[in-house]
Formats: structure tokens, sequence, C-alpha cells
């Protein structure tokens, strides 16, 4: 594939990614109002790891490659933080406050990975990762200033941000810690791997959990399956497959800037499909914090 076609396609694929990803957080949102978060995350990584395990024969790449163990034990600790942990955590925020102000919670991701990967992996940071750090600070200020959502207090909006704002802390930590295992790892090979870890952590965790009976509900058929299904095919695999791909064809600083694209979309979904209030505050909160992704993704 030629250079030009194949940086092209990496932007397509990478806003693909941005624009499934969205979606998925609106069906996501009418998901968790029905299905305990630690269960629709059992139910995501269970449904998912199979689908990348076919991904890979299909693609013809190894299922057993060869692998350090300090390879594997850094993968395995970023799946119980960066998936177990942190998407149930993510569920959570997204019950409480909704899809529009966990968007501008997630764009604390950039800045997070940026200052774990100073403190752990040694990696320069620059002017520019403070500002966007601070802008980005700002705008999660802001929007904890901002009128609760229907049926919730704000009380209820503060922990939702909390909660939110330590799932992205976890999933940050998650893949810093698996980024030295990344650079020799195949990718989606490393994305079945940890998808399968957190897959049987969350399950052994639901089978001793006197909340079992709740947390094993998911798997049972119901009408909930209208959405939960299609919510985890475009949030857990094909936007995961997406964003694989974009890394690979473009710049990973191109495809982090258009990756995160998908605050605006999910911001425009939650107004368009979920019925959330948008409020001028809430504009300038999502533009500080993408202002702040820009600064700590272009530098």
């Amino acid at each position: 594939m030629h250079m030009g076609n194949a940086t092209t396609m990496g932007a397509i694929f990478s806003l693909a990614c941005a624009l499934t990803w969205a979606m998925a957080v609106v069906l996501l949102k009418h998901t968790v109002d029905k299905v305990h978060p630690f269960a629709l995350n059992l139910f995501r990584v269970t449904f998912t790891f199979p689908l990348l395990v076919l991904t890979l024969l299909a693609a013809g790449q190894p299922i057993v490659p060869e692998v350090s163990r300090e390879d594997l034990l850094r993968l395995a600790l970023s799946s119980i933080v960066g998936i177990a942990l942190a998407d149930t955590l993510f569920h959570q925020s997204l019950k409480l406050v909704g899809a529009g102000i966990v968007a501008i919670v997630d764009t604390l991701y950039a800045p997070m990975v940026v200052l774990f990967a100073f403190v752990f992996l040694r990696e320069r940071i620059q002017w520019n990762d403070y500002a966007g750090l601070a802008l980005v600070s700002g705008s999660l200020l802001l929007t904890s200033t901002l009128e609760p959502p229907r049926n919730r207090t704000r009380v209820q909006l503060i922990e939702g941000i909390g909660v939110g704002l330590l799932a992205i802390v976890f999933l940050s930590l998650g893949i810093v810690v698996a980024k030295p295992a990344l650079n020799r790892l195949p990718i989606l090979w490393a994305a079945a791997f940890r998808q399968g870890v957190a897959a049987v952590v969350l399950l052994v965790w639901a089978v001793i959990s006197p909340h079992r009976r709740e947390y094993l509900s998911a798997w049972r058929p119901s009408l909930a399956w209208r959405v939960m299904v299609p919510a985890t095919l475009l949030g857990s695999y094909l936007a995961l497959t997406l964003w694989i791909a974009g890394m690979k064809y473009t710049l990973a600083s191109v495809a982090g800037i258009l990756g995160q694209s998908s605050t605006l979309w999910i911001l425009l979904f939650s107004v368009l499909f979920l019925r959330e209030r948008f409020s001028q505050r809430k504009a300038l909160a999502a533009v500080l914090a993408l202002a702040g992704v820009l600064l700590v993704t272009l530098g």
C-alpha cells in the first residue's frame, strides 16, 4: 500500500473508531440503566474475547506467540487495572452522570497517560503537557458546577464525576503498565490476551461474590440484550479493531487526535438520542478539555 494511501486509511480508521465508540457509549448508557455496571463489564469481556481469538485466527496470527514472563505479567496487571476495574467504574459513572459529562471526563485520559509515562517509564514531560493537564482539569472543575442530570442530585453528580476520574486513572495506568510489552508484541494478540484475563478475573469474582446471581444474570437472555449485544460489538470489538488499524496505518499523534473526536460525537448523540441537557457551560467545558488534549497530543 502506498504510504500516502496508508496514512489516509489510518485517519479514516481512527475517525471511524471515534464514531463507533460514541454510538457504543449511547447504547451502553441505555444498558447500564437496566444492568449492574459489573455485570455489564463481565458480559462485554466474556462476549468479546472469543471474537478477538477468531479474529487472530482469521488474520493468520499465532495464538501463542513467543512472549516473556515479564510481558505476560505486564499485560495481566494492565488487564486487571485497565479493563476489569476501570471499565466497571466507567459504567457506574455513565449510569450516574450520563454520556455527555462522561465524554468530558474521558478527556483526562491523554494527560494522565503522559503523567504516568513520566513517573513509571521516565518519558519526557514538557510545558504543553502541563498546560494540557491544566486545561482538562479546568474543564472538569467547570463540569462539576453543571446542573445535575434528570433524576440525579448534585451529590450524585460529584460522585459520578469522581468515579469517572478514578476510571480514567486506572485506564491510563493500565495502558502505561502494558506499554513496554505492547512495543514488543502483536497489538491484536495483546488485546485478546488482556480481554481474556479480564474475563477470567471478573468471572471468578462474580462466582465468589454474594451478589453472584445479579452479576451472572447479564448472561441470561433478556430484552436488555437487544441493546447490550450491539453495544458490546461496537464498543469492545469493532471500536478496538478500528483503533488498532488507525494506530497501525497513521502516526500515533494523528490517531490520538482523531480518536478523541469521540468527545464531540458523544456530546451530540447524548443530546439527540438520550435527551441530555446541553448548555453553554457544558460546551465551554468540552472546548477546554479538547484544547487540553490537543496540547498534549500535538506536543
